[in-house]
């Protein structure tokens, strides 16, 4: 560990230099990459410069206790048992520091969120999670930018695609993707009688253009009317924008912007989000046959977690974790989920099952 700990120091130091590099400076993904890297590495030198200097007064504590006598070679064994535990301190904590980290911390999200089962329930469901995450960014101070909707017609959705862009974006809400089931009395219940129902979330990292390779030919682009409510484009101009991606059936459509440019801006966005996630899962795949996808069949058993409204309650079944807060939660108070299942990501790496 110490041999990968120097090295990641030396790294540290060039990464400090190509910093003050104006060609660097100039160029701004070369400078988002290397200001992502000094994240990344600043925590792990600074902690390991803990350790050498927590090393170094176990060291003198020793040398003291060999040259002391009486009282004082106590009081030195004190020093050495505080020290001792000092080192072990900061190498466990090294030790989490250098677990793998995710490849796509530090990018900005896609997330898509589908009304499932349950008819029109499920689509007000839909914009309830919306809403949820739109607080959520709200308190973290993301950015958050609608790529495209489809209202239902009681006021839900039936479909949201947005984006947020912010520090830990993806960290904090790739866990969210998957069934997430609702368990109320609809508005549209008469007796008061309890329903339950779900929507789909799916979320995605955003890729860039060097993280997928879309062929041109491989696109078939289709233009059309837009429907719905809207502005005076809508239904009169050709603006949206259908993309299929024709070697894995990948279709993107677009329409909430009334230029045909920008919907189709939108469009390559999402379709690109969507293939690198195909690419994440068949990598996934080949190394577990058990492996299911976020959103699964949607429906009410598949559920990554429940809202029950009439107790307050929310439960997240892959952590066993339940809050009375849902008030709370559906305001955008999210960390203490989110927190709970980083952890428990953060222990299957230290068992070697993630």
């Amino acid at each position: 560990m110490l041999e990968r700990l120097a090295e990641l120091e030396a790294e540290y130091e060039q990464v400090l230099s190509r910093l003050a590099d104006p060609s660097v400076v100039s160029d701004q993904q070369a400078l988002k990459d290397t200001a992502r890297r000094h994240k990344e590495l600043e925590g792990i030198v600074g902690c390991y410069r803990d350790l050498q200097g927590a090393t170094a007064d176990l060291e003198a504590a020793r040398d003291m206790y060999t040259e002391a006598a009486g009282d004082e070679r106590e009081d030195a064994r004190a020093e050495i048992d505080a020290a001792e535990a000092k080192v072990a301190r900061i190498e466990e904590e090294l030790r989490l520091l250098l677990l793998p980290t995710d490849p796509y911390d530090g990018k900005d999200v896609i997330v898509e969120i589908r009304g499932a089962e349950g008819g029109e329930e499920a689509n007000l469901f839909a914009k309830d999670l919306a809403d949820m995450y739109a607080r959520y960014a709200e308190r973290k101070g993301w950015q958050l930018e609608i790529l495209g909707s489809d209202p239902s017609e009681r006021g839900g959705y039936n479909e949201i695609t947005f984006q947020l862009r912010g520090d830990e974006a993806w960290r904090r809400m790739k866990h969210e993707g998957g069934p997430h089931r609702v368990q109320r009395v609809p508005v549209t219940e008469s007796q008061g009688r309890i329903h339950t129902s779900s929507a789909t979330v799916t979320v995605l990292p955003e890729a860039e253009e060097v993280d997928v390779n879309i062929d041109p030919n491989e696109l078939k682009v289709d233009v059309y009317r837009s429907t719905g409510p809207g502005g005076q484009s809508v239904n009169t101009t050709d603006s949206a924008v259908r993309v299929t991606h024709l070697p894995t059936g990948i279709v993107v459509s677009m329409q909430d912007e009334k230029s045909q440019i920008q919907n189709r801006a939108k469009a390559m966005r999402v379709l690109r989000a969507r293939l690198l996630k195909a690419e994440q899962d068949r990598q996934a795949a080949e190394l577990s046959e058990q492996r299911r996808s976020q959103v699964g069949g949607g429906g009410r058993s598949e559920k990554v977690r429940t809202y029950n409204f009439r107790e307050n309650r929310v439960t997240d079944h892959r952590v066993n974790l339940t809050l009375h807060k849902l008030d709370r939660i559906l305001m955008g108070e999210l960390d203490e989920i989110t927190d709970a299942l980083l952890s428990d990501e953060r222990e299957l790496q230290l068992r070697g099952e993630a």
